[in-house]
């Protein structure tokens, strides 16, 4: 007889740790994780920040709000955004400033001169930069492990190489039947799936949303002279690159996107080589040696904004999936909103419209 659980959730990476940390005080929970281990896939290859501007205004409100968990759990270290724009971009940086400044984040203008203190090397084509001096690097393997051992305390199975093959729903309750054989049974599925998002619905008779996993390449340098130990995150506002410092190396990334399916993401030489290309136009920093390169996919729904929320049309089926980038850093507030909704509880600190899947029906 199969083993019976409040909530199944699948996908172990931070959405899932992070769901399963919130509701195992609440009910029998299964975490099934297709994987040797949890957060093999987008979670381990994150160079993740937290700054409030990324994901666009509709994501600031997780981001900001996530904010103070990740403080206070010691897993945020200062490093500052730099967003850097040409003559002709002017007008998108303005429009930038205003726009998240209105929404209560931290940014200020910088002029050339400003620049080039914060960045030496800067090629004469940039301008103007905006500075969000809030932005911090996340510990993402902390995090994630604070919340799979969360879990594990509150009475959460965490159940790996359980990949889903198929669930149906009778009489109130999930059947689930793994690939190896073993089967489950839950009152609520939750897709924390990921890239697998839609597959995983569709295993479930659910109607997918559409959501497209895209491919995302980073490479580490080794560069001659650096990089500056205070140096920010770079990024330009026309988004097609962003850079950061790592344990003394430069991680690297042309900001693609190529739409891929739901698999074990290898980079593309083609996207190193558009990385090192866009680099270089930025600033004049040798390059050593390339000495490593990775990629994982991100995850987006047709509008671009996560889905959070039960299926209108499959009341026992919970939608967290489509983070796209933004995944880790709004996190912690995601968490709360998605288990106060499992549980029946008043609306937080974030409005949960935005996020329905009913908007996509």
């Amino acid at each position: 007889m199969s083993e019976r659980f409040d909530f199944a959730i699948v996908g172990a990476g931070i959405a899932g740790a992070s769901l399963a940390a919130g509701l195992a005080p609440h009910g029998r929970v299964l975490l099934l994780e297709a994987e040797d281990r949890p957060g093999y896939h987008s979670t381990g290859r994150s160079a993740a920040f937290w700054t409030e501007s990324y994901g666009g205004p509709q994501v600031q409100p997780l981001t900001t709000a996530s904010g103070p968990f990740l403080h206070q759990h010691g897993l945020l270290t200062p490093r500052g955004a730099l967003t850097l724009a040409r003559p002709s971009e002017l007008p998108d940086l303005a429009a930038f400033v205003s726009e998240f400044r209105a929404l209560g984040v931290r940014v200020d203008d910088l002029d050339r001169a400003a620049l080039e203190l914060r960045l030496p090397g800067l090629k004469p084509e940039w301008v103007a930069g905006a500075f969000e001096p809030d932005c911090c690097d996340i510990d993402v393997a902390g995090l994630h492990q604070l919340w799979l051992a969360a879990a594990r305390q509150g009475g959460a199975e965490l159940w790996t190489r359980a990949r889903l093959e198929q669930a149906s729903r009778t009489g109130g309750a999930w059947r689930l039947s793994l690939a190896d054989g073993r089967t489950a049974a839950a009152t609520v599925l939750v897709n924390a799936a990921g890239a697998w998002a839609d597959p995983v619905a569709q295993l479930a008779g659910v109607r997918p949303l559409g959501i497209q996993p895209y491919r995302r390449t980073v490479a580490q340098l080794r560069l001659q002279d650096g990089p500056p130990a205070d140096l920010p995150l770079v990024l330009g506002i026309d988004g097609l690159f962003y850079f950061k410092p790592e344990a003394g190396r430069l991680w690297l990334s042309p900001h693609d996107e190529t739409p891929s399916p739901p698999c074990d993401a290898a980079p593309e030489e083609l996207d190193v080589a558009l990385a090192i290309d866009r680099f270089e136009h930025v600033v004049d920093w040798p390059i050593a040696r390339i000495e490593h390169r990775w990629a994982g996919l991100r995850s987006f729904t047709p509008d671009r904004l996560p889905v959070y929320g039960f299926d209108p049309n499959e009341p026992g089926f919970f939608w967290f999936a489509g983070q796209g980038g933004f995944g880790i850093q709004t996190a912690p507030a995601a968490a709360d909103l998605a288990c106060a909704l499992l549980l029946g509880q008043g609306p937080g600190a974030v409005d949960p419209e935005p996020y329905d899947p009913a908007r996509f029906r």
